[in-house]
C-alpha cells in the first residue's frame, strides 16, 4: 500500500477543509451563516483536490485520469447500467427506510395527504387557503428529487473524487472490507467541524453524533465503493452520491403535520435506515457481487497468449 499517498491525501483532504468552516465559528452564526452554503459546497472540493495533488506529484501515477476512475476502459458503455441504479436507487432506497421507519414507530408519516408539507409551505396567513395543493407540492418535491438532483452531482464530484475515486483504490492491499471501513470512518470524522455545529444530527451530543456519521458513511460507502469497483468508473458513485443529498428531503415530503422529522432515528441519516443499508450490502454478498471480482490476464502456454480469469 502506498502509505505516503494516503496519509497525504488525508492531510490534504482534512486541513483545508477544516480550515474553511473558520468564518462560521468566527461570525459566530455556525451553519446559519448566510455564506454557510458556499462553504459547505467549497469543502466538498478538498478531497478531489486532494486526490489530484497526491496522484500527480506526491505519488505520481502514468494514468491520473483512469487511476482516479474518470475514464475506464470501455467508457461509459460498461458503466451505463451502474449510472441508472446510481439514478433511481437513491430517491427509492431512502423512500424505502422511510417506511421502515413508520413501521417501526420513529417516522409519522402522511403517505397521501403530505400534511407535512402543507405545513411546512402552507399559508403565512392563519386561515388564509394554500396556494398550491398539498399534492402538488408533492408531486413538484419529487419530480424535482429526480431531475434537479443532477446538480448535486456537481459538489459530489469533489467528494467522490476523493474518496472512492482515489482512496478505497488505494486501500485495496487491505482487502475490499477493509477500504470500505477505513475508507467510511475517514470520510465520515472529515465532517468533524460541521457535525459539532449541528449538521445532520443537530439534537445528540457531539460524540453521538460522530458515531452516527461513521456509521452511516460506512454503509453508503461500501454501496457507493462497490459501485466504484464494479464499473470501474468513479461516475455511478458520483451520481448515487448527488442523488443521496436530493433525497434527504423526501422524509419532509411525507412526513405528518405535527412532526418534526429527526435524523437519528428516521431516513437513510437514522439508525431504521441503516437497517436498509445493511440489507442491500447482505443482498451483494448474497448475489456474489461484493466482494467485487476484477478480471486479471495471466500469461497462456503460448507466447502472446493471454487468459482471462477473475478474482
Amino acid at each position: 500500500m502506498d502509505v505516503r499517498g494516503v496519509v497525504s491525501f488525508v492531510a490534504i483532504a482534512y486541513l483545508p477543509a477544516w480550515l474553511l468552516t473558520l468564518p462560521l465559528w468566527l461570525t459566530g452564526e455556525g451553519l446559519s451563516w448566510s455564506w454557510g452554503p458556499l462553504v459547505l459546497f467549497l469543502m466538498m472540493f478538498m478531497p478531489a483536490v486532494a486526490a489530484l495533488v497526491v496522484t500527480k506529484w506526491i505519488s505520481p501515477q502514468p494514468k491520473v485520469l483512469r487511476g482516479l476512475g474518470i475514464t475506464n476502459p470501455g467508457g461509459i458503455k460498461k458503466w451505463w447500467p451502474y449510472a441508472l441504479i446510481a439514478w433511481l436507487g437513491p430517491p427509492l432506497v431512502a423512500t424505502f427506510a422511510l417506511m421502515v421507519g413508520y413501521l417501526l414507530g420513529v417516522y409519522q408519516a402522511d403517505w397521501t395527504g403530505f400534511s407535512g408539507l402543507a405545513e411546512q409551505f402552507g399559508a403565512t396567513v392563519v386561515g388564509a387557503e394554500p396556494e398550491t395543493s398539498p399534492g402538488m407540492l408533492a408531486l413538484t418535491q419529487i419530480a424535482a428529487v429526480f431531475g434537479l438532483g443532477w446538480l448535486q452531482v456537481i459538489p459530489a464530484l469533489g467528494e467522490e473524487l476523493g474518496w472512492r475515486g482515489y482512496l478505497t483504490q488505494a486501500l485495496l492491499p487491505l482487502g475490499q472490507p477493509g477500504a470500505f471501513l477505513t475508507t467510511g470512518v475517514l470520510w465520515g470524522l472529515w465532517h468533524a467541524p460541521v457535525l459539532i455545529l449541528g449538521y445532520n444530527y443537530p439534537t445528540l451530543p457531539i460524540v453521538v453524533a460522530f458515531i452516527m456519521m461513521v456509521c452511516f458513511c460506512t454503509l453508503v460507502g461500501t454501496l457507493l465503493g462497490w459501485l466504484r469497483l464494479a464499473s470501474r468508473s468513479v461516475w455511478p458513485a458520483v451520481i448515487a452520491h448527488g442523488f443521496l443529498n436530493a433525497a434527504a428531503g423526501l422524509g419532509m415530503v411525507f412526513s405528518m403535520a405535527g412532526h418534526p422529522v429527526d435524523n437519528a432515528s428516521t431516513g437513510l441519516l437514522g439508525w431504521s435506515g441503516w437497517i436498509v443499508l445493511a440489507l442491500l450490502v447482505l443482498v451483494l454478498v448474497m448475489l456474489g457481487k461484493l466482494p467485487v471480482r476484477f478480471p486479471v490476464e495471466t500469461a497462456g502456454i503460448s507466447r502472446g497468449v493471454n487468459r482471462r480469469t477473475r478474482r
